[in-house]
């Protein structure tokens, strides 16, 4: 993937959403074949993964682990848990949705929103994950903050 010319001022990646799932280890080997996303560490034994960090290559990635079975969510406070397994969507900002969409395709990504241009000047397609995740790919990489 190569680097795409980013606007003056335009933020930087660095937000790192989370996510639960209920075979993690099989998301992360789909992460990486289908998406790019590089493993970067996993923590756990078994099936059961407690912290992964996928790191995506232009910047930025993901963390994510086994859903923990926890009716009362955490530290007792219902609801205050990460969102469920299947119910995560995030925006990717690549130099390069062509390409993503090629492996995503050929991994048998499920695509929900073939390739197409926005009225915003971005590239973008979204998939679906085997958890029934939305992830969203495109060249977007927000307006540049204003200056006081």
């Amino acid at each position: 993937m190569g680097t795409a010319q980013v606007p003056d001022g335009a933020p930087a990646p660095q937000v790192w959403p989370t996510l639960r799932s209920h075979d993690a280890r099989k998301l992360i080997a789909f992460l990486v074949e289908a998406f790019g996303f590089e493993e970067t560490v996993v923590y756990g034994e078994g099936s059961v993964v407690h912290h992964a960090q996928l790191s995506w290559p232009e910047g930025g990635g993901v963390m994510l682990g086994s859903v923990r079975e926890d009716p009362d969510g955490v530290d007792g406070a219902q609801g205050s848990g990460p969102t469920p397994p299947g119910s995560f969507g995030a925006y990717v900002v690549t130099a390069d949705p062509d390409a993503v969409h090629a492996r995503a395709v050929a991994a048998g990504a499920g695509i929900v929103d073939a390739l197409h241009g926005t009225d915003y000047g971005s590239r973008d397609f979204a998939a679906r994950d085997p958890e029934g995740n939305r992830w969203y790919f495109g060249t977007y990489r927000g307006e540049p903050r204003g200056r006081d």
